[in-house]
């Protein structure tokens, strides 16, 4: 958990974020299944994402004010295109490597989640690769309930690969 002498503040990313968030991404693309990514992001890329986040899905980063460097980062993007799903958000949240078990990633979605009410949204969905304990535990922790399992959608790793969806009611 974050400690008085180690403080973490979560705050609105910038595009001056962008290499630290990239690095915290491509380390999951290249060594895990947290996401179903296969190609790691530029630098570019990791800024045109940035550049199309705005108002209620904008990214956050999270900062150790000790040190000023981003050690996660979270976003809450669109579920799906159509219309009437536009009260439904999904939900992302990184920690850099090194600063798990830190309560970063807590504090992360505790601030989607409270973003997301302000915002008028009814739901978030969590897409969780099915054998990721830690992070369905956390999204259990703050009041997400597993409501399907989608089996064998994603192939990384020379693995097939399923995703638990959680979701929290607003």
């Amino acid at each position: 958990m974050p400690t008085p002498d180690r403080p973490i503040v979560v705050r609105a990313a910038t595009l001056a974020d962008a290499g630290a968030i990239v690095e915290i991404y491509n380390a999951e693309v290249t060594g895990s299944t947290a996401t179903f990514d296969l190609v790691e992001r530029t630098l570019d890329d990791q800024r045109r994402w940035l550049a199309e986040r705005s108002g209620a899905f904008a990214a956050v980063v999270a900062v150790d004010t000790a040190t000023k460097q981003v050690v996660g980062f979270a976003s809450l993007s669109p579920y799906k295109e159509r219309a009437a799903y536009r009260t439904t958000v999904e939900n992302s949240v990184y920690v850099h490597r090194d600063q798990h078990r830190r309560g970063i990633a807590r504090l992360l979605m505790e601030y989607l989640i409270e973003r997301a009410r302000e915002s008028g949204f009814h739901s978030i969905i969590a897409r969780i690769e099915a054998s990721g304990e830690a992070s369905r535990a956390l999204h259990e922790s703050v009041g997400f309930e597993l409501v399907g399992v989608e089996r064998e959608v994603g192939r990384k790793f020379n693995r097939w690969l399923s995703v638990a969806v959680m979701q929290l009611m607003l």
